[in-house]
This record gives structure tokens, C-alpha cells and sequence, in this order.
């Protein structure tokens, strides 16, 4: 399950995640970790899209404050019951904080797989979106390697761990 941080203006008028610009530069992360995208489930922390307008008309996206994060909580909660997925990649701080809390820190825990709600192990990386507007070739490539790195540690989690189904191992 990807997890990222709401809906852009492309994903906003589709009524999907990941259809935009970000969703082009997560495809081709996904297809580099060696991870076929209609197996995942992919979702946003907050589930709309919070914007200003500009002179020119256009929808500029807003980073959700913290009570749009609050309410959608239980949304992406039922969604992770849903689903119960073997593994979550929280894309971005946003993501991180919804599912992980305030006290957690993206910085620090990059990459590294931890102990998610409800017993699911949790990776958080960067959103896609920070290399569309990353300006250093350099800087972009580490953040490319980077977030392709977490996406084939998630996946390879997922596919060393056990599936469980109302509780019963498969």
C-alpha cells in the first residue's frame, strides 16, 4: 500500500492518486524497484485537495494543515483495514504523520522498515513530488536513488512476510 499526501490538481479532476506529474515519476520508481503498480494499493492521507487560486486561474496545491490530516485519519485507517496490506510506504511528511503520528520523524527513519498500526510494517520515503521540484541534477539523482531504494526494501518486506487473512496465515 503507497500512502501519499492528498490529491493534486490533475488527480483532483481525475478522481484517482498519482495520475499527475508525481504519478509519472512514481511509475517510473515502481517500474525501476521491480513493482507492477496494479498490484498496489495506492491512497492519500488526506483526501482532497487544499489549494489557492492565482491571478491566472490556476490551482496551486497547499500542504494540508494538520486538522485536514486529522479528519481523513479515519479514512485512511479503514482503508488500511480494508486492505490490510503486508507493508506501507508512507510517501512524504505528510503521509508520515498521518499514519505514524507527530512524534515521528521522516528524516530519521528514511528507509528503514518500523511498527506501524495494527502490526503492519511501515517505510517511509520521500514524495515523488520533491523531485519535480528538487532544481540540483545531483540532489535529484540521490533522491531518485533514494526512494527507489525504499521502494524495493518495501517490497521485498512484502514479499517476505507472511499474508493474514482474518487472522489466518496464507
Amino acid at each position: 500500500m503507497l500512502v501519499g499526501e492528498q490529491p493534486g490538481d490533475k488527480e483532483d479532476q481525475v478522481g484517482r492518486p498519482f495520475v499527475g506529474p508525481a504519478g509519472a515519476v512514481l511509475e517510473r520508481a515502481l517500474e525501476a524497484a521491480g513493482i507492477d503498480r496494479a498490484t498496489v494499493y495506492v491512497t492519500n492521507a488526506v483526501k482532497h485537495f487544499n489549494f489557492v487560486v492565482t491571478p491566472a486561474k490556476r490551482r496551486l496545491h497547499e500542504k494540508p494543515k494538520n486538522r485536514h490530516v486529522l479528519a481523513c485519519r479515519g479514512w485512511l485507517r479503514a482503508e488500511l483495514t480494508r486492505v490490510a496490506p503486508r507493508v506501507v510506504v508512507c510517501l512524504g511528511a505528510t503521509a508520515t504523520l498521518a499514519l505514524m503520528g507527530p512524534q515521528f520523524r521522516l528524516t530519521a527513519a528514511r528507509g528503514r522498515d518500523v511498527d506501524g498500526p495494527a502490526g503492519v510494517r511501515v517505510v517511509a520515503t520521500v514524495h515523488p513530488s520533491a523531485l519535480l521540484r528538487t532544481r540540483d541534477a545531483g540532489d535529484r539523482e540521490i533522491m531518485w536513488r533514494g526512494l527507489v531504494r525504499d521502494l524495493k526494501r518495501a517490497h521485498a518486506l512484502a514479499v517476505a512476510r507472511p499474508m493474514t487473512i482474518g487472522g489466518a496465515q496464507t
